[in-house]
């Protein structure tokens, strides 16, 4: 189920999966020891992912010989023995042969199942695969041998990817291998992957090496789902092209030579006739054209659909109307395919099928008819409490197997992107309870458009998923970034670095840690230099990635996203020296800074992800958290000239997509911000004008094209000084604009505008502003180019400009006048770098008449106006061939 939806439509999900009807936890009644770590702070044992159940070091070793026998039983697997050899030729052996003993003389021997492996177990004091549930396995290492024995060919081969990990990479023999006892079994019998977003498929390269990933991560399913796969859907009637047919005969033959089960998805609900003889007899052909290449396990998912409005009048006269209907026309359906098709077909795996209500556990009548009428060796998938569930408790599974009445197997939505794709998730699997695996049939995760991006959060899926006791999210996020990077330490930190701003997600609320807590840890202590090597290291990641990193996918999926981590890495640094050159009392090196940070915010945010159908779409990086701490860097900025800067907006609605918070006050009204849900009752957006002062009028422009229902259809604008006691300025109803006058005299720094009722339209903000009521005069000329205005250049934002239409002429002034006079020390005049020096004098007004203070000097100048009131400023112009820009006149 893809999770892209229209603002205010009801989301929905993508889904497929397979497991065995009825499936246990998966806890083996003997086990030889409680789970432990696979390392300690003492231990040289390497990291294993998954983590076994049970895992033990030995005073012993084994040492890789120059030639090593492998001793396989007889009916060993062949994918098994294949990779035992590999592993061991990559850790240094020159030779690796089969013999039916052990050869001595010290020779390294490696048994692999059968009798030889039992006996060598038992001589390392380690108890054989007895008693494990199906894919367990045991593996001994030391006294000179090393011993795998799998519960069946899947554990023998998972038996292997763990002596994979544990071999070392050397190019001669020698290497001692740790002595080493592993008795491992998976927590749930089905893990892995539904590739079931809505947006641009995987390619068929992709998908062949997520097949190999999955296998070196003991993941045993994949599901074919993608929503933008023509032949799944709108044209599943249709059979396949051969060249399409012949690519999912390599996909299945990949995955069973590595132990994947490819799990086939069907979605006819869209045109489907449940009733129908002829849709039933043209799906049951397309399962025979998969069944012919290979497959043998087969879904139907019927997730977003409508169920309330049949494809055909059939339906109606033979099941009725509502959700008990849809539900019994349903399983109907899948009874016959199941009956029909899978039960004559010895080999096929249970039929899986995803309910229209995937997302909840509420009963309902659709779901009594899928309880009570489809058969019940058919498996349901399950998004948890939510499309995307935040959290998945034991208590919710099974009250998902109690109302849907079937063994369950979770459609997790995650790390999906299809209805945030201005995001790459990077941040682990989070917020499962300890325990929940057991429960399940099994766990597939949806993961993102982006195959080989999505590795990181795939490998912590597949942690959980094998051993959610010993399941730690943070140390499995860590271990994902390590292997991803090949342990080379450069690569590590950088591309720790780069996952850590795309942390943020449904499963893990807080955006960028690692970097948040360098920021808090600056705010605290001052250390600039601390500071500037994290975003030294942020800023520079994207280039180590590209030169270092192995995975050229992961390179080629990240792209636009790695060009923004560049660029908000140099904005930040950009920052971090301005905030230096404040407080060292550098004025001038202050605003050179200062004016640098526009453009180098424009670059960062102006790369874009472009989606299949063309869409260019502002990626995101650490947001709310690189880019405030630069927004609060120009905040100290205006607070160190005495002014008021542009307000910083705040909301506690959801925001859709990129459409931030922060476009509320860009001063652009053909931005926006745009909530993700509908307004409840004391829901609100809010302007902190940083310091208290006086309210000029309040403006609130709402709505949009295309969306002009989109706003605060019953609401108040309040303001306070403190955020706890707000004083009510207006209230409106019906109306997208508003504008208020504040009585006079009013003050504050919060202004807010609050839902007093709730509403079912989401909420766009173009602008929301407040005007100051001690707001200077600008008068004079050149008059101002199209688009500027002379009144930026004392608007209190040093980010906005006036700029002349004309080069000015001798004689002419630009004057800037207050309401009443001021006491001041000194006129701060900011320019853009490049200003010319001379290019007017400036003059003060005070007791009656003007004075010259001095002449601009370049971009920044400040000149002592020897105290007393300053009742205006003035700017006159000494001619010249270059149009003015003035960003600021300051009066301090």
């Amino acid at each position: 189920m893809g999770l892209a939806a229209p603002p205010g439509a009801a989301q929905a999900g993508g889904q497929a999966a397979r497991d065995r009807p009825g499936a246990t936890p998966s806890t083996p009644s003997n086990p030889s020891a409680s789970p432990t770590s696979p390392t300690s702070p003492t231990s040289s044992i390497s990291p294993i992912s998954p983590t076994p159940q049970s895992i033990q070091a030995r005073p012993d070793h084994a040492t890789i010989t120059r030639s090593v026998t492998v001793v396989a039983g007889p009916k060993a697997d062949a994918a098994a023995l294949a990779l035992v050899e590999k592993s061991l030729k990559d850790a240094g052996a020159d030779r690796v042969v089969r013999g039916e003993r052990a050869p001595g003389g010290g020779q390294l021997a490696v048994y692999v199942d059968g009798a030889g492996a039992a006996r060598a177990l038992e001589g390392l004091g380690a108890r054989g695969s007895g008693g494990l549930p199906a894919e367990g396995y045991a593996l001994g290492v030391g006294a000179g041998r090393i011993a795998l024995s799998g519960k069946d060919a899947t554990g023998t081969y998972y038996a292997a990817q763990t002596l994979r990990q544990l071999l070392p990479h050397r190019d001669r023999p020698g290497a001692r291998v740790s002595g080493t006892a592993v008795r491992d079994w998976p927590a749930t019998p089905l893990r892995g992957v539904i590739e079931g977003f809505y947006g641009t498929p995987w390619s068929h390269a992709a998908r062949l090496d997520q097949l190999d990933f999955y296998a070196e991560h003991k993941m045993n399913i994949y599901v074919y789902s993608p929503k933008d796969d023509a032949y799944l859907r709108e044209k599943w009637r249709d059979p396949y092209p051969a060249d399409r047919l012949a690519q999912i005969k390599e996909l299945v033959d990949r995955a069973r030579a590595r132990h994947v089960e490819f799990t086939y998805a069907l979605s006819p609900g869209l045109s489907v006739c449940y009733s129908s003889d002829a849709d039933l007899k043209a799906l049951t052909a397309k399962f025979q054209t998969l069944w012919d290449v290979g497959v043998r396990t087969f879904a139907v998912p019927l997730d977003d659909i409508s169920y309330t409005d049949w494809n055909c009048a059939a339906d109606k006269d033979k099941f009725g109307t509502g959700g008990g209907a849809a539900g019994a026309a349903q399983a109907h359906l899948l009874n016959r395919v199941n009956r029909e098709f899978i039960a004559g077909h010895p080999g096929a795996e249970p039929l899986q099928m995803v309910p229209t209500e995937y997302y909840d556990v509420r009963p309902s009548p659709y779901k009594k008819a899928l309880a009570t009428q489809l058969d019940k060796n058919v498996l349901v998938e399950w998004t948890g409490v939510g499309v995307i569930a935040p959290t998945m408790t034991v208590a919710q599974a099974e009250r998902a197997r109690e109302v849907f009445g079937h063994p369950i197997l979770t459609w997790d939505n995650y790390p999906v992107n299809d209805y945030v794709t201005s995001r790459l998730l990077l941040g682990p699997f989070n917020g499962r309870e300890p325990g929940l695996p057991g429960r399940l049939a099994g766990i597939t995760a949806n993961p993102m458009i982006q195959p080989a991006a999505s590795k990181i959060a795939l490998y912590t899926v597949a942690d959980y998923a094998w051993n959610d006791r010993a399941y730690d999210a943070r140390a499995s996020w860590g271990a994902a970034i390590e292997e991803l990077a090949g342990g080379d330490a450069r690569t590590v930190r950088a591309l720790r670095a780069f996952a850590d701003t795309g942390y943020s997600s449904s499963l893990n609320p807080r955006q960028a840690p690692e970097l948040a807590a360098a920021i808090a840890q600056f705010g605290e202590d001052g250390d600039a230099s601390r500071l500037d090597a994290v975003l030294r290291t942020l800023q520079e990641s994207p280039g180590v990635l590209r030169d270092r990193l192995a995975d050229r996918g992961f390179i080629e999926d990240s792209e636009p996203w790695l060009d923004a981590t560049h660029a908000w890495g140099e904005a930040a640094r950009t920052a971090l020296r301005l905030l230096e050159a404040i407080n060292a009392g550098d004025d001038a090196r202050a605003w050179q800074l200062r004016e640098r940070l526009p453009e180098l915010v424009r670059t960062a945010k102006s790369f874009v992800y472009v989606d299949m159908a063309g869409k260019r779409v502002p990626v995101l990086v650490a947001d709310g958290v690189v880019d405030a701490f630069v927004e609060d860097a120009i905040g100290a900025h205006d607070a160190s000239l005495g002014v008021i800067g542009r307000p910083k907006a705040s909301t506690d609605l959801a925001v859709y997509q990129d459409n931030a918070v922060s476009r509320m006050t860009d001063g652009d009204d053909g931005t926006y911000f745009w909530s993700a849900a509908a307004p409840k009752a004391g829901s609100s957006v809010g302007l902190d004008l940083h310091v208290e002062r006086p309210l000029g009028t309040v403006t609130l422009a709402m709505g949009k094209s295309g969306s002009p229902d989109d706003y605060l259809r019953h609401g108040v604008l309040e303001y306070s000084s403190d955020r706890k006691t707000w004083t009510r300025l207006a209230a409106f109803d019906g109306t997208a604009e508003v504008t208020a006058e504040p009585p006079a005299g009013a003050k504050a720094r919060y202004v807010r505008a609050r839902a007093v009722r709730a509403q079912e339209n989401w909420l766009v903000v173009r602008e929301f502003t407040v005007a100051g009521a001690d707001a200077v005069t600008v008068a004079g000329g050149p008059p101002a180019a199209e688009g500027s205005a002379l009144r930026s250049a004392a608007d209190g934002d040093p980010a906005t400009a006036y700029r002349a239409a004309r080069a000015a002429g001798p004689g002419e002034t630009l004057e800037f006048r207050a309401e009443a006079p001021r006491e001041a020390r000194s006129v701060v005049v900011l320019r853009p770098r490049g200003a010319p020096a001379g290019a007017a004098k400036v003059e003060v007004r005070g007791g009656g008449g003007w004075r010259t203070i001095g002449a601009l000097s370049g971009a920044y100048t400040r000149l002592a106006v020897g105290g007393g009131a300053v009742e205006g400023v003035r700017l006159a112009w000494r001619g010249g061939a270059v149009a003015p820009v003035v960003n600021e006149v300051i009066v301090r």
